[in-house]
């Protein structure tokens, strides 16, 4: 969808969108073209159901008066509660009714609006992205759709006072929603599209934005002790690797960096503790936590964050064969840590367990997240409304639980003690790679971690019920959602950034 911003005109496109607030009280563009239709907009309204809640659509057929085929009324609800991440959710409604109306082009006026947080260009930034993140469209493989069904719309052009305001405030947005979209795009293909050499080129197209890419082979990982994480790996007939990803935007080039780690296994059967054959395909996307990191980093990169940041990836696949790590095996991690592998579909902990001490030893962050699609107990625990964050410093635990309240990508804080670091003590090593039974699965997985971040400040993101989105929401599209994009970029500009 292009985007584009301009002055106000009421008959810029064919489509024209108009602001609602609740109460059915009309904006002063609502106001203009309501008087320039003799009062069609206002009986729409009173004829109807339509107040100007949040999120509310209502179509007027060519309306006499204005030279439009149609107009849409978007509903805007109080402006005192009409912030960043309200009017980008406003955009998120305005699209798919759009398309379901069959409109090509439409251009959308915002108003100045007494009480709103908002000037009008920052809402006509926030709602065009709103628009663009929930048009997200996989459809790549799609070759026979039938016309009726494919989105109808190609440009959005959003109408202020100041539109060059309003580009400069899109900016940065729109590279976040570019990270979202890399994300995106990533989790939705097929693992025989993507797999770790595959990911790994991918990422490394991010060194156009500035990133530094570096990527370590087996050979390379081997050397530095890595057998947690090759372990994963050693059924597969495609390599392993490890991508290094470094942006260096803080004013202080030597300044410790923050850091970032995704669980990147992109197709997992379970190894030989194979896994039912019932929904195995949706295991393409148990590479959404590296997934999430690679979209951070281009997010960053793209707006020229002003911090040091690291990303690193651990990418995997794990297969059954005659090579493949068998339950019972002990592997030795590169902290020297020794692992018994009691379940090989617990792989992800292997995988992160080399990837973090690696990220610590040899970057020495000032915080470490790792994101990871790791236990399916976090979704028995928290469904698919909120992440799993389990974390050791009570600052990082409130920063990253408040930059996902701030852009609706939430996250609950979970414990970790040493009762139940207990149940996964082992007999002849240092640690099991899962806990006694079913009981405090993704708790468990946890602690397991905790044992590879020493001193360094650390949290651990359980997106499991959050990489994949079975039922749109108000930016989010079925399928791949991108979660923690938004988030963790919002946490590094609130509380990093020189």
């Amino acid at each position: 969808m292009d985007i584009s911003f301009s002055p106000i005109d009421l008959t810029a496109q064919p489509t024209l969108v108009l602001g609602v607030l609740e109460e059915r009280t009309l904006t002063p563009s609502a106001e203009a073209a309501d008087q320039a239709t003799d009062g069609a907009i206002g009986r729409a309204m009173a004829a109807g159901r339509f107040t100007g809640k949040k999120d509310q659509t209502l179509a007027l057929a060519a309306p006499a008066g204005l030279d439009v085929d149609r107009i849409v009324l978007l509903g805007l609800g109080a402006p005192a509660k009409l912030d960043a991440q309200a009017a980008q959710e406003a955009g998120g409604a305005l699209a798919p009714a759009l398309n379901a109306l069959g409109a090509t082009r439409a251009a959308v006026a915002l108003d100045h609006l007494d009480g709103c947080p908002l000037e009008p260009a920052q809402l006509a930034a926030n709602l065009v992205c709103g628009a663009r993140l929930r048009a997200y469209r996989f459809d790549k493989y799609r070759t026979k759709e039938k016309d009726d069904d494919k989105p109808t719309m190609v440009a959005l052009t959003a109408m202020c006072a100041d539109p060059k305001a309003a580009e400069a405030d899109h900016a940065p947005l729109a590279a976040i929603a570019a990270g979202v979209e890399f994300t995106r795009d990533l989790v939705s293909e097929p693992a025989n599209v993507v797999y770790p050499e595959s990911f790994a080129e991918q990422v490394e197209g991010l060194a156009s934005l500035g990133v530094d890419v570096e990527i370590l082979g087996e050979a390379a990982m081997r050397k530095l002790g890595m057998g947690a994480l090759l372990s994963v790996g050693d059924g597969s007939v495609r390599e392993s690797k490890l991508a290094v990803m470094r942006w260096n935007g803080a004013p202080d080039a030597d300044a410790a960096p923050v850091a970032f780690v995704g669980k990147g296994v992109t197709f997992d059967t379970g190894g030989i503790s194979l896994k039912p054959a019932g929904g195995m395909e949706e295991m393409k996307y148990d590479m959404a936590g590296a997934g999430c990191v690679a979209g951070l980093m281009k997010a960053l990169a793209g707006r020229k964050a002003r911090v040091n940041v690291v990303g690193v990836l651990g990418l995997v696949e794990n297969m059954p064969s005659g090579g493949a790590t068998r339950p019972g095996d002990v592997v030795t991690s590169m902290s020297g840590q020794t692992i018994e592998v009691i379940n090989t579909d617990a792989e992800g902990r292997l995988v992160l367990s080399d990837a973090l001490h690696y990220t610590r030893t040899r970057f020495k962050p000032q915080f470490m997240v790792d994101l990871a699609t790791l236990t399916g107990a976090v979704v028995v625990s928290l469904g698919t409304y909120q992440a799993g964050l389990f974390c050791n410093d009570d600052d990082l635990a409130e920063r990253i639980m408040g930059a996902g309240q701030s852009v609706g990508e939430e996250a609950w804080r979970m414990p970790l003690g040493k009762r139940y670091d207990r149940d996964i003590n082992s007999e002849i090593a240092d640690m099991k790679n899962v806990g006694k039974g079913r009981e405090a699965g993704s708790i468990t997985a946890a602690q397991f971690l905790k044992r590879f971040v020493g001193e360094t400040k650390w949290a651990h993101l359980d997106i499991a019920g959050m990489a994949w989105c079975k039922k749109e929401t108000a930016l989010v599209p079925q399928g791949a959602a991108g979660f923690g994009v938004r988030m963790l970029d919002r946490l590094v500009a609130d509380h990093y950034e020189g």
